[in-house]
């Protein structure tokens, strides 16, 4: 018993949580600090359809912020190219309003 009592036990680390990693996704990567982007790289390697998320978050992100509406098919067009049915919506969404802007 006092062996089992006194044997370190193994360190694992904690797994962040859905909402740090989904806060981690949805900020700018230069505003993470180098532990969280190591975190974030982690986590992204051990989950491909996240890492597209990722990549497409980020990508319209900046294509909103940068004012390149232009680049609105491209993005629907890579979207529709990955098993994300979240995307999948979002991008109908998006492009029903860009639609719907043009038809009087």
């Amino acid at each position: 018993m006092r062996q089992k009592r006194t044997a370190p036990q193994p360190v694992t680390a904690q797994p962040p949580s859905p909402r740090t990693v989904a806060r981690w996704i949805l900020r700018r990567p230069t505003a993470l600090s180098d532990a969280e982007q190591l975190q974030l790289k982690t986590v992204l390697a051990r989950c491909s359809e996240l890492d597209a998320l990722t990549r497409h978050v980020r990508s319209v992100a900046a294509m909103l912020t940068e004012r390149q509406g232009e680049r609105l098919p491209e993005w629907l067009d890579a979207v529709r190219q990955d098993d994300l049915p979240s995307l999948h919506t979002l991008g109908r969404v998006l492009e029903l309003g860009s639609v719907s802007r043009l038809v009087p």
